[in-house]
């Protein structure tokens, strides 16, 4: 890819799928049509990802928030995923893809729940792009739950509490074993991270666009990915060598 050349790629990037319903509103179609062509763009995007060199890709998808929608579109996104857990089973195979879901799974339907562990299990060897799905996925909820689990082991004195480092709890993340998002993605023009990464993004570069997700392409990721490069990237005050 010519235009990518002398590029610095970032390792992991993370997107909020945002825009869906309004775009299929604007075609004068229902929100759920809006979802279908998202899904159809979160395929193309996993292929283009990976051609450019990205290893990681996690894409917000459903979030605890989002069971407050109307029951219809909950419904209907419900039997998205379902559909959608067989649609990537297959590109998986085809491109060697390794899924992971992370979030709340026990507040999923058993039949998700089975298919999602399907899906990990059949995948977990493969040497293509990592993707990461967050369905019933909030950060507070995510760190929540890490809190929880840390204070039974220290209750059950399995560790000290002077023993619980960022590292430890990192480790105790839905996201466990995964680097940092290097650049969040968030399309439709809003400009905020909706609960998500809260504890892994502390120092991810940010780019929002006015695209809505279903018109996301591979040139607006390589737009993103070009904003990312001409960032100046600090940690802790300290600018990159």
């Amino acid at each position: 890819m010519a235009e990518l050349e002398g590029l610095k790629m970032p390792r992991h990037v993370a997107i909020i799928l945002d825009g869906n319903g309004r775009w299929a509103k604007k075609k004068g179609m229902p929100r759920n049509y809006g979802h279908v062509q998202g899904a159809k763009t979160v395929e193309v995007i996993c292929e283009e990802a990976y051609r450019m060199g990205i290893q990681y890709l996690t894409v917000y998808a459903f979030s605890t928030e989002n069971w407050s929608r109307p029951k219809d579109e909950v419904d209907a996104l419900m039997k998205l995923l379902r559909n959608y857990m067989k649609t990537c089973l297959t590109t998986a195979k085809k491109n060697r893809m390794c899924v992971r879901v992370i979030g709340d799974k026990t507040g999923l339907d058993s039949d998700i729940r089975k298919r999602i562990a399907e899906l990990e299990d059949s995948t977990k060897n493969n040497d293509g792009l990592h993707f990461q799905i967050a369905l019933n996925y909030g950060g507070r909820d995510e760190i929540i739950r890490a809190v929880r689990e840390i204070a039974a082991k220290v209750q059950d004195g399995e560790i000290l509490p002077e023993n619980v480092t960022e590292e430890y709890l990192s480790g105790m993340l839905d996201t466990r074993g995964l680097p940092e998002p290097d650049l969040l993605i968030r399309t439709c023009n809003e400009q905020r991270i909706s609960n998500f990464l809260l504890w892994q993004m502390a120092y991810t570069e940010f780019y929002f666009t006015p695209v809505a997700w279903p018109d996301f392409s591979k040139e607006e990721l390589v737009k993103a990915v070009e904003a990312y490069h001409h960032s100046d990237r600090r940690y802790g005050r300290i600018e990159e060598e």
